[in-house]
């Protein structure tokens, strides 16, 4: 078997890798900050993207969400964040990305997440990639961090540096 080396190869830098990161972030975790941070070695940039789910009833505002990330991200000029309300697809398709990125904390997750990349696939062609929750993250979502507040407890704990509530 024969390989060819090439050098000098210029590679043109025309072509960029931009992802979505989609969730109603209610409110958005440390544990999300960690997928987007590590997703940035991946793609050129990441979209975060508040979608906008009538089934959820939410405790901040998407504008108070918008803001606490904001916080979190305002050193990446690699982060945009938005807000949408339409299928996540649709959003992806808007916003020119060519990739989904998810975070999985556990095996359920998983199914759930299979089901609509597959959809979201067979739909537009474009691919999800999903990253594992760092361990030391794993036990945190937005459900928990959300029912603690409601009980008045400190969550700062779970979220991002600079954000506060």
């Amino acid at each position: 078997m024969k390989f060819l080396y090439a050098t000098n190869l210029q590679i043109p830098n025309t072509i960029m890798n931009r992802a979505i990161f989609p969730g109603t972030f209610d409110p958005f975790t440390i544990g999300h900050y960690s997928i987007v941070e590590r997703g940035l070695s991946f793609f050129d940039e990441i979209v975060i993207g508040i979608g906008f789910n009538q089934k959820k009833k939410t405790l901040f505002t998407v504008e108070k969400r918008l803001d606490m990330i904001q916080q979190a991200f305002a050193h990446e000029k690699r982060v945009k964040i938005m807000s949408y309300n339409s299928l996540t697809v649709d959003f992806a398709l808007s916003v020119q990305a060519n990739f989904v990125l998810r975070g999985l904390r556990s095996v359920g997750d998983f199914e759930y997440e299979r089901t609509i990349a597959d959809a979201n696939r067979k739909l537009t062609g474009i691919e999800t990639v999903i990253l594992f929750t760092e361990s030391k993250y794993s036990y945190i979502s937005s459900t928990v961090a959300r029912e603690l507040l409601t009980y008045g407890k400190d969550i700062s704990v779970f979220l991002p540096p600079n954000v506060k509530i």
